[in-house]
């Protein structure tokens, strides 16, 4: 089956609704990615956490969230996307609602990772059930809409989160951050209950229960020491852990070739490995992610911790990191890359280099006394590349797999985007605080954002090994004369109840 048999065909008569819900979802994610951030210190003065429990708190969320997603995204394929969407939205507000009543640091932890586990089985439907209700001819629409609303929550949350600590109503203080997921969590479940066709493969396989643990193990071991590695100081079960997640993964590669072998259906297809635009995104996904989580994350310690900056004067400093998302992925999304395809992504990833040199050296010039003012250019600038990336680049990877390999390419594709989350923070959050005990705020911020510079050249590179163009396998389908019988639509296609 290839992915022009079962897309060539009408879309869903509900897809933009349907594409609202799915982003309702993705938006809960991404926003509770970031919006913690500026709410880490009323957090931690509210319920005296230490620094560990307040790292667990901003992390916990990844560590659940990386492990469960593979299988998470398996699920889907096997009960259906629309069944575990469900799931997992509920699941999530419920989350949600207990971080919101903490009253204690570990409650608090335990219910980030619930949070992040509910997050797993939400999450990876979405892309499939994107996929299942567009035509091939209206998809790269779809994602010219799915990729600026992804960007423009990461960067939204700093500021949300700021204006509803700030806001403090009725004494809530930081709560309000976790019950703003109530509204979006509860109109994606009720919304695909009553709009959405349920969507899942052909065939459904059976649950790996062997993979789905080594995958667990493999993510778990490599994640939680990137979370708790810094704050013990890096000892050795950290770098052991570490050795262990590289055995757990080989033993799943093992597996799945086994069971390859032997006619069973393994947790993860590896045929999407075999196709250069998905392995290529992937690895384009792990250094784009892993770069701006960790820079959002030193910018907003330092201007909190070093320029004293309010959570909310904090969080409206990177409004123009947000508006430059939002022109660069309008720009990118409806008019370059459908037009000019790969170039655009690289120009991105220069724009983006560009700007956080330019953030570097403005900082560095003007100290502790940096005005928001001040580097809202530089944030411009930055904001558009990266816009121009993160708008094409998912529909880059996903144009690249068959109806089949959707579910499992999703789980994978949002795993490694939480990986590298993980990733940003654990390494550039090391560089920061290492430097800042013997050098300062200044000095800290400056070697941080220098790194991130570096990892521009890397994007160009990686980018360079995408196809010119997200679609250029896909012969589009021709225009149906009335009267002449048309093909399928894609979700009946795809073995999907039109019945809501």
């Amino acid at each position: 089956m290839t992915a022009s048999s079962t897309t060539l065909a009408r879309s869903h008569p509900r897809r933009w609704l349907i594409l609202v819900l799915v982003l309702c979802a993705e938006c809960m994610d991404m926003l509770d990615g970031s919006i913690v951030n500026v709410a880490a210190p009323t957090i931690r003065d509210d319920l005296h956490t230490s620094a560990s429990a307040l790292q667990w708190v901003i992390g916990g969320y990844a560590l659940t969230f990386a492990v469960a997603m593979i299988t998470g995204g398996r699920l889907g394929d096997i009960y259906g996307r629309r069944r575990m969407f469900v799931i997992g939205a509920l699941g999530f507000v419920i989350a949600s609602v207990a971080c919101g009543l903490a009253v204690s640091p570990g409650m608090l932890i335990g219910c980030r990772l619930a949070q992040g586990a509910a997050a797993a089985v939400l999450v990876p439907q979405g892309l499939g059930i994107v996929r299942s209700v567009f035509s091939e001819r209206d998809l790269g629409s779809a994602f010219a809409v799915f990729g600026p609303v992804i960007g423009l929550s990461a960067v939204l949350g700093p500021i949300i989160g700021g204006a509803l600590v700030s806001a403090n109503a009725f004494g809530s203080g930081w709560r309000l951050i976790f019950f703003v997921n109530l509204p979006l969590g509860l109109a994606a479940a009720i919304g695909a209950v009553a709009l959405m066709p349920e969507s899942r493969v052909a065939k459904p396989p059976r649950l790996d229960l062997i993979g789905a643990t080594l995958a667990a193990l493999g993510m778990g071991l490599l994640v939680y020491p990137l979370i708790q590695g810094r704050a013990a100081g890096w000892p050795a079960w950290t770098y052991l852990m570490g050795a262990g997640s590289v055995v757990a993964f080989a033993a799943l590669v093992m597996w799945v070739r086994g069971a390859r072998r032997h006619g069973r259906e393994p947790l993860i297809v590896t045929s999407i490995f075999a196709r250069r635009a998905y392995s290529a995104g992937l690895a384009s996904i792990l250094a784009f992610f892993a770069g701006v989580t960790g820079t959002l994350l030193v910018l907003t310690l330092f201007l909190q911790f070093g320029e004293h900056f309010s959570a909310i004067h904090a969080g409206l400093t990177l409004a123009p990191f947000a508006f430059g998302v939002a022109i660069g992925a309008g720009l990118a999304g409806a008019v370059l890359a459908p037009r000019f395809g790969r170039p655009v992504l690289q120009l991105g990833a220069v724009l983006f280099g560009l700007g956080v040199w330019w953030l570097r050296h403005l900082i560095s010039v003007h100290g502790l006394g940096t005005g928001s003012l001040t580097i809202a250019p530089a944030e411009l600038v930055l904001g558009v590349g990266l816009g121009m990336i993160v708008s094409p680049l998912f529909d880059f990877i996903l144009a690249s797999v068959d109806e089949h390999e959707v579910g499992s390419a999703s789980g994978v594709l949002n795993a490694v985007q939480q990986l590298a989350g993980a990733i940003g923070v654990a390494v550039f959050g090391t560089i920061f605080f290492t430097v800042l005990r013997h050098g300062g705020f200044v000095a800290a911020i400056d070697r941080t954002l220098l790194v991130e510079v570096c990892t521009a050249p890397v994007l160009v590179a990686l980018c360079g090994l995408l196809p010119r163009h997200a679609r250029e396998h896909v012969e589009h389908v021709e225009h149906v004369e009335p009267g002449e019988r048309e093909q399928r639509p894609a979700y009946i296609a795809a073995g999907v109840d039109q019945a809501s």
